[in-house]
């Protein structure tokens, strides 16, 4: 499975950034979608998930700001970034977890990652 990212850039704060990331390969479903950033010198966090159910999860720092969708027919996931801070600051990953039916094993589920964009909010 690859992920492909896009949207990344420089934007002052206040402003806006809408990132996608669209998945390709062979898989039988893929059960959740979302973002996670890394900020230099400090953990990877989440920021914002979709599950298969349609449900939704935020980190505290970035609801009411960030929306994410996902287009289940183009296994594709967007984060819509609205309000940008300084500390938005990070290399944003796109992470799907997915589900690989196998005539042996059954279902295996597994993780993959994208390469990362950077988002730089200015101040």
């Amino acid at each position: 499975v690859q992920l492909v990212e896009s949207g990344g850039g420089l934007v002052q704060a206040g402003g806006s950034l809408k990132l996608s990331c669209a998945a390709s390969g062979t898989f039988f479903a893929i059960n959740v979608m979302g973002w996670y950033r890394q900020a230099p010198g400090k953990a990877r966090e989440m920021v914002a998930d979709n599950r298969i159910d349609g449900s939704t999860n935020y980190a505290d720092s970035v609801k009411g700001r960030f929306t994410i969708s996902r287009d289940s027919a183009k296994n594709t996931v967007y984060l819509q970034m609205n309000n940008l801070k300084p500390e938005d600051t990070a290399a944003y990953y796109c992470h799907a977890g997915v589900v690989v039916r196998t005539f042996m094993e059954g279902d295996r589920y597994f993780e993959h990652w994208g390469q990362g964009t950077l988002v730089t909010v200015s101040s």
